[in-house]
């Protein structure tokens, strides 16, 4: 059985929420080992904001890529089928044809560095839907009010995705735009998927 996916429980842990949300996404309830649990949450809200407060400034990049090779370095070893890989910078694009397409078509899922309302943010991307959208999960438990068109939300989905945004304005640098990467020199995607044949 599959689970549903969580909100993040406080105004920061939206990297590490990510994480296990694709656990949730990519596997069972049974097949979720709580070692891989345990360690995502030791490795995220790792930063401090500028009165020295722990966990106060998110997750970092580099909590996010060390969290994208253990993960890798764990199934491998433990015999979890997971396969990760982390993409930053200009090679860090949402596009027909693209290795982060690929992912999602082949049943995989992606965490997004993007921005919303200005705020670096992290998102799960889920599924390729008609009309040129992405399915994704916003961990961030809002009901937005959304500027322009491309973007929606979405109900009744709650194992797979509450937000529809059209693939193209993901890759915009405009951090004024909801669900934007940003600039290139910015940008993160965690490609996650099964390492075996298992399908819903």
């Amino acid at each position: 059985m599959r689970n549903d996916l969580i909100h993040q429980s406080s105004e920061f842990d939206c990297g590490p929420t990510c994480m296990v949300n694709a656990m949730r996404y990519l596997f069972d309830r049974k097949e979720i080992q709580p070692g891989v649990l345990k360690q995502i949450w030791i490795m995220g809200i790792d930063t401090y904001c500028d009165q020295g407060h722990v966990g106060r400034h998110g997750t970092s990049r580099a909590s996010m890529k060390y969290m994208t090779e253990w993960l890798a370095e764990y199934g491998r070893g433990c015999k979890f089928p997971i396969a990760s890989e982390f993409v930053e910078d200009g090679a860090a694009v949402i596009e027909p044809g693209g290795k982060a397409w690929k992912c999602l078509e082949s049943g995989g899922c992606i965490i997004m560095r993007c921005y919303t309302g200005r705020i670096a943010h992290y998102v799960l991307l889920t599924k390729i839907l008609p009309n040129g959208e992405i399915g994704l999960f916003d961990p961030y438990a809002e009901d937005p009010k959304f500027e322009g068109e491309g973007r929606r939300v979405v109900e009744g989905h709650p194992k797979e995705m509450n937000r529809a945004v059209r693939w193209d304005l993901l890759n915009l640098e405009d951090r004024s735009c909801d669900y934007a990467m940003g600039e290139p020199e910015i940008r993160e995607l965690i490609l996650l998927s099964r390492r075996d044949e298992k399908k819903e």
